[in-house]
């Protein structure tokens, strides 16, 4: 009796660590839920500044997907998961950061995307320690929505903010090529 408890204990201990990724210390979901669209992890890596981990990225896509260019432009559901490792990161650095991205994203043009840029740098503006989590998710129709630890902080419609938006992370310059290659699981 003891040990078939234990082996069903054993079973599901199993089943649950297939179904999550560890990745710079912290436990990243293999799956996320869109409405009623499951998203599956496409890859995960971290963001590198002078050698340290700064957080974890995970990318999450209901297909496959191993190309920068495809993850920019797709008009499908997917999810970038952001998981704050280091208490180094604060809101004024994060929309920095951001800011930077966007001019990367963009080639220096943000003119066209300012009051976007300007209301998704906001959803940075409260404090931010290490072990927050920063889902930014896209749905076609609705645009792109971020949540801070589960809670929502506002929403950005157009398939062209999404565009520049992924660029940060897989545009021509992204902002850590390994994270990059890491989540296009390359």
């Amino acid at each position: 009796m003891k040990t078939g408890f234990f082996m069903i204990v054993a079973f599901f201990i199993t089943i649950s660590a297939f179904a999550q990724t560890e990745i710079a210390g912290v436990v990243l979901p293999n799956t996320f839920e869109i409405g009623e669209t499951q998203l599956n992890l496409n890859g995960a890596g971290v963001r590198e500044k002078y050698w340290m981990d700064m957080y974890a990225g995970g990318l999450y896509t209901a297909e496959e997907m191993n190309a920068a260019p495809n993850v920019r432009n797709a008009d499908v559901p997917m999810v970038i998961k952001l998981h704050i490792v280091s208490g180094l990161i604060s809101s004024d650095k994060m929309s920095s950061a951001v800011e930077d991205g966007f001019e990367n994203s963009t080639d220096g043009n943000t003119k066209a995307f300012r009051p976007k840029i300007d209301k998704f740098k906001a959803f940075f503006s409260e404090e931010i320690t290490k072990n927050d989590v920063f889902d930014i998710s896209y749905t076609p129709g609705t645009g792109i929505v971020v949540f801070k630890n589960d809670k929502e902080l506002g929403r950005i419609e157009g398939l062209d903010f999404k565009k520049v938006l992924f660029g940060i992370w897989f545009g021509e310059k992204p902002a850590d090529k390994d994270l990059m290659e890491g989540m296009l699981n390359q």
